[in-house]
């Protein structure tokens, strides 16, 4: 018996018997785009204390969440305090009352979908990478570059094949398709981030053909939507004929109510995506992103729940809108500044964000540097979404406003 338990140990020690790893995550980046930007900051300000750094890289709001949400989040609270109205387990994909908020809210934007089509989840950028969940590895998958990094590096981590298409100043960061190129999943990001670019309808109906036309799916992130001020632009994909047979959409709560720590978004599923699997039988892509969220995803809590319904009321979307044009107001201050110091900027009009180029054509690393020890601000390198953004540069407007002034009035004098 001691020899038999002997052997057993030494087969384990000597490496025979072994967890086999995901070995793709080995081809990622040593980290996370804004885990380096915190890494760099805290340690400038470790170093030095005397400092005030001012913040304007990444994407977090900082004005308070609307009254309107909070009388409801209070009252999902005070319903748990209850036996009659305590709330346990919620529906796998989102309370009744929440989708048909949303299905109302598309509605008065001129945009038609079922609340079925809808989940509720914890955010875009979860739904964005966990919808990977439904492709075969051997999806050739079509980026653009730049572009927010989470759409990367969540097919790397699957060992999938990407096709990068240039977004640059020559297609005004809006790359189209390229009909010589095949590519099973597109996505898209309008308004973009980080370069603030939005298509228009015209644009996006070319990109839904060239999907039809290679059976392709497009995975539209739809999340900074409540920027658009621009009333010719669409602000759903669903708004082009034709997409609901080659789209999916994701969209947050994150920028349009500050609901960036609450943290509560939705994708809508159309249920007219239905492609052929290799065995001739037909697959719902609504049924089976049910069947996963049922499984992997427990829900959104109760209480979040009620305060995003809250946001597509009348008076929550009123205080919404007004916190917006708080924003959409630092990113006029940003793109003035930068625009009396002749640099070109794009973004800032249907964004929040302000994209640029780095002065005297330094790398946006160099400049990522030069700005947070020469002016104590902090912005969005580049690079950090791909080669063709490695001499731009990203600024957001979600700060105050007395902080954005300042920031404003210390790079325009660096500059």
């Amino acid at each position: 018996m001691m020899i038999i338990v002997f052997l057993i140990r030494t087969t384990i020690k000597e490496g025979y018997i072994m967890p086999k790893l995901n070995e793709n995550y080995l081809n990622l980046k040593e980290s996370y785009l804004f885990s380096e930007i915190a890494h760099r900051v805290n340690k400038y300000i470790a170093d030095n204390p005397d400092k005030k750094v001012i913040r304007l890289g990444i994407g977090d709001v900082t004005l308070p969440i609307g009254s309107t949400v909070i009388e409801q989040l209070h009252e999902g609270v005070d319903a748990l305090a209850s036996a009659e109205t305590f709330k346990g387990y919620g529906p796998d994909h989102g309370y009744a009352f929440l989708r048909d908020a949303i299905v109302d809210y598309y509605r008065q934007n001129n945009v038609s979908i079922a609340a079925d089509e809808v989940f509720v989840s914890d955010g875009a950028k979860s739904d964005t990478g966990n919808i990977t969940d439904l492709f075969d590895q051997d999806n050739i998958i079509l980026i653009p570059d730049p572009v927010y990094p989470v759409y990367v590096d969540t097919n790397i981590m699957n060992g999938r094949n990407i096709t990068y298409i240039n977004a640059d100043e020559t297609n005004h960061f809006l790359p189209m398709p390229d009909h010589s190129i095949h590519a099973d999943i597109i996505y898209i990001c309008s308004p973009n981030n980080p370069t603030g670019a939005a298509y228009n309808k015209e644009q996006l109906k070319e990109w839904v053909d060239y999907a039809l036309e290679n059976e392709a799916l497009i995975l539209f992130d739809a999340a900074y939507e409540c920027f658009i001020t621009d009333t010719s632009l669409p602000r759903s994909i669903f708004a082009i004929e034709g997409s609901r047979k080659c789209a999916i959409e994701f969209c947050s709560l994150s920028k349009t109510a500050g609901f960036t720590g609450t943290r509560c978004g939705y994708t809508i599923v159309p249920k007219d995506l239905k492609f052929t699997s290799s065995t001739g039988v037909e697959m719902s892509l609504n049924a089976m992103w049910s069947r996963r969220q049922s499984t992997k995803f427990n829900g959104v809590s109760y209480i979040v729940q009620k305060g995003a319904a809250a946001v597509f009321s009348e008076k929550g979307m009123a205080q919404c809108r007004e916190n917006i044009k708080y924003y959409q107001e630092n990113a006029k201050i940003i793109a003035d500044g930068l625009t009396q110091k002749g640099i070109h900027c794009f973004g800032g009009v249907n964004s929040p964000y302000i994209w640029f180029k780095c002065p005297n054509d330094m790398d946006s690393w160099d400049f990522f540097d030069e700005l947070l020890t020469k002016a104590q601000v902090v912005g969005t390198p580049g690079a950090g979404f791909g080669k063709n953004g490695q001499k731009f540069f990203r600024l957001t407007s979600f700060g105050n406003r007395e902080n954005t002034i300042e920031a404003m009035a210390r790079i325009t004098k660096l500059l």
